[in-house]
């Protein structure tokens, strides 16, 4: 008798345990409203400043680019190496794009790292980014900022969505494998506890898959950018993801009918566009992408 009162008991605690979690369990955005790169239109891409304008802007989730240092620190970069475009060397000089290669960041440490500017040059792509000093950070540091800004502002809680930026042509060279990118982004996420609030996104269908094995509770996203079919694509990474993140010329009502059917999000990106933004709307899309995240929140 004491044996059945006893796993009664520990049957209450682990439904009440099941209970409380899925009530702390976030809901999603209705529709997800993301700062690309934390919005480059307005701010120098993947920095500190951008990632705090877009929470003042209101943005639902900051949208980023992670790569692995020579290290093993995890930063915000889109690109494998310094690009000529927008970067300057530590004494602020140009980069000419012969030489881009010697600065590729997985062959330097962050202590080098940190002295390259990324916000000072003026980017002829995009003439309203304001421009300031400012360096690649820490995924770590970039999380602690708008913890805290999100804390003395008042503001939601907001998604982070983070992207691998690996390649198998780049194991060894520009990115680690996948199992090892996996691990140390990870780590960062799991120690600043914001698990819940993270959603992996990659066009390296290798990350995601360790990701679903290893992590199944953290969200994910397949970006894609070729014309293959849906059902194309998504056997080709072998399970359902949480976001199905296409370039926004290849969304069609089908593809999101079909989406929303088998339960996965539709986010395209890059829309910059307050006509795109509605058009895609139009067909039913769960958020969108864009490098001017003003639009979004009008």
């Amino acid at each position: 008798m004491k044996a059945v009162m006893s796993f009664a008991i520990i049957a209450l605690m682990l439904a009440a345990h099941s209970s409380n979690a899925q009530k702390a369990a976030p809901a999603f955005p209705v529709f997800d409203t993301e700062a690309h790169r934390g919005g480059r239109g307005l701010q120098p891409e993947n920095t500190i400043p951008a990632m705090l304008n877009a929470v003042a802007l209101g943005v639902t989730t900051l949208e980023m680019d992670a790569h692995i240092t020579a290290d093993g620190k995890v930063v915000l970069s889109h690109d494998d190496a310094f690009n000529p475009l927008f970067a300057l060397t530590e004494d602020g000089k140009e980069i000419t794009k012969a030489d881009a290669h010697k600065y590729a960041l997985y062959r330097m440490k962050y202590a080098d790292i940190a002295r390259f500017d990324v916000g000072s040059k003026p980017y002829d792509k995009f003439p309203q980014q304001q421009k300031l000093k400012a360096h690649i950070p820490l995924l770590a540091d970039v999380i602690d900022s708008v913890q805290a800004k999100i804390k003395k502002a008042g503001k939601p809680q907001v998604f982070y969505n983070i992207e691998t930026k690996s390649k198998p042509e780049g194991d060894g060279i520009y990115n680690p494998d996948p199992e090892k990118f996996v691990q140390l982004l990870m780590e960062v996420i799991e120690k600043k506890k914001i698990t819940p609030y993270i959603v992996i996104q990659s066009f390296d269908k290798r990350t995601i898959q360790v990701l679903h094995q290893k992590y199944p509770q953290v969200k994910t996203s397949f970006l894609v950018e070729n014309k293959n079919t849906l059902e194309s694509n998504l056997t080709d990474i072998g399970f359902t993801p949480y976001i199905y993140s296409p370039n926004y010329k290849l969304v069609t009502a089908d593809m999101v009918k079909t989406c929303h059917q088998k339960g996965i999000k539709v986010i395209p990106w890059t829309v910059n566009t307050l006509e795109e933004i509605a058009a895609l709307k139009a067909l039913g899309v769960d958020g969108i992408i864009s490098d001017y995240p003003n639009l979004l929140v009008k």
